[in-house]
């Protein structure tokens, strides 16, 4: 049976690439009726911010990355399996004592290495290059080093997908397997997701937090589409998927080798799609913590018209507040009052011409009046939610 897991530490946010990881080993796991798990590893206790392990199991739940098995490396920690992992190596002389932690002991002359089935290649090291890293830390916790090993020992995880960065790690890993007499799962890194402007993709640089996409009205569905096409891509060059469509395609062949560009653009595509397969009931109720006073009637003018949905407020919000009077020809405004009827039916437009004026600037000057902006919903539509009194109110001001 393959079983993966999904590592992540609870020092924060949850980055777009662990989203990406998460849904990878899922998929993996999934595609042959697999087991996921999810291990929170918070030996660091330092680093570790309150609420943060909640908030990131919450923030899968929305992806429908659900786990079959949990475990928590501190409360792990309390059984002294990881000391008596570290002792036995201690023991073996494949380990020693320093300054009252516990450190790996390399071999000299020697090579070590594995073929990553994520990058397709064979990578090596000499023995001589890899550090005697701590495995045990002078406050009984174990390092990243030993507690991944000896959790992906006792968790049977088959295969394992990490981020890019963690190569420099393996080796480490690949001496304590040996030095355990443990099987060495199948590893896999993944590439690196870019920033459009160049290197990878930092919080220094900009959102790329799943925590901040979802604020800003970005669907789960949207996000996940995005994120497991940045670096793996299927032999049909499909773009649409739903998790359970993603699982049933999933191949590990299909990780790419070049690293991924997160484009914007894209992700605004996805999510502007995601919006217009939804009923108009269902965008009611998702765009309500955005514009808590929206209605039923007002979805169908913006649906085609939102990226995200917290541009529901700039498109809609003038419904329910009245917007600064703006500069218009007040001759336009008085000719709209004087003719109201008429252009509620669409027939004022031969009028327009009439008296000299180019169409498009008569219902700019209505549209600044009544909506405050240039870019708004159906003018005739919003005027008919709004009601006779208040748009002729506005048209007044």
């Amino acid at each position: 049976m393959i079983r993966t897991r999904f590592a992540p530490s609870p020092t924060g946010f949850l980055h777009i690439g662990g989203l990406r990881t998460a849904a990878y080993a899922y998929a993996l796991a999934k595609h042959s009726g697999g087991k996921f798990i999810l291990r929170i590893e918070d030996t660091d206790q330092k680093r570790e911010i309150k609420g943060a392990r909640e908030k990131l199991q919450g923030v899968l739940h929305k992806f429908g990355l659900r786990w079959d098995e949990h475990y928590i490396q501190s409360e792990r920690a309390q059984t002294n399996v990881y000391k008596q992992a570290a002792q036995q190596l201690v023991e073996k002389g494949l380990a020693y004592r320093d300054l009252g932690a516990i450190r790996l002991k390399t071999p000299k002359d020697e090579k070590i290495e594995y073929h990553d089935f994520a990058l397709k290649k064979t990578i090596s090291w000499a023995t001589n290059d890899i550090p005697e890293a701590v495995l045990l830390k002078s406050d009984g916790f174990p390092t990243y080093h030993l507690a991944v090993v000896v959790d992906d020992h006792e968790m049977n995880i088959s295969h394992v997908l990490r981020a890019a960065e963690w190569i420099p790690s393996t080796p480490i890993h690949l001496l304590l397997y040996k030095y355990f007499g443990f099987k060495t799962p199948e590893i896999g890194h993944l590439t690196d997701i870019l920033d459009p402007e160049g290197g990878k993709l930092s919080k220094r640089k900009g959102n790329v937090s799943v925590e901040q996409f979802l604020e800003l009205g970005f669907l789960p569905e949207a996000i996940l589409n995005f994120v497991i096409l940045l670096g793996w891509a299927p032999k049909d060059n499909r773009e649409l998927y739903s998790l359970d469509e993603f699982v049933k395609a999933f191949d590990p062949a299909g990780f790419q080798k070049s690293n991924p560009v997160l484009n914007q653009k894209k992700l605004d595509w996805f999510n502007g799609h995601y919006i217009r397969i939804k009923s108009d009931t269902e965008l009611l109720q998702l765009i309500k913590p955005y514009l808590s006073e929206i209605t039923l009637e007002i979805i169908p003018l913006i649906k085609d018209r939102l990226t995200t949905l917290v541009q529901a407020r700039d498109l809609a919000g003038f419904f329910f507040t009245r917007p600064q009077p703006q500069r218009v020809d007040a001759n336009h405004l008085r000719f709209a009052i004087e003719n109201y009827d008429k252009l509620i039916k669409g027939e004022l437009t031969e009028d327009i011409k009439n008296q000299g004026w180019k169409v498009g600037d008569f219902f700019m000057s209505l549209r600044l009046a009544i909506c405050g902006s240039k870019i708004t919903p159906p003018l005739t539509e919003s005027m008919l939610i709004l009601g006779k009194d208040e748009t002729l109110a506005r048209i007044k001001l």
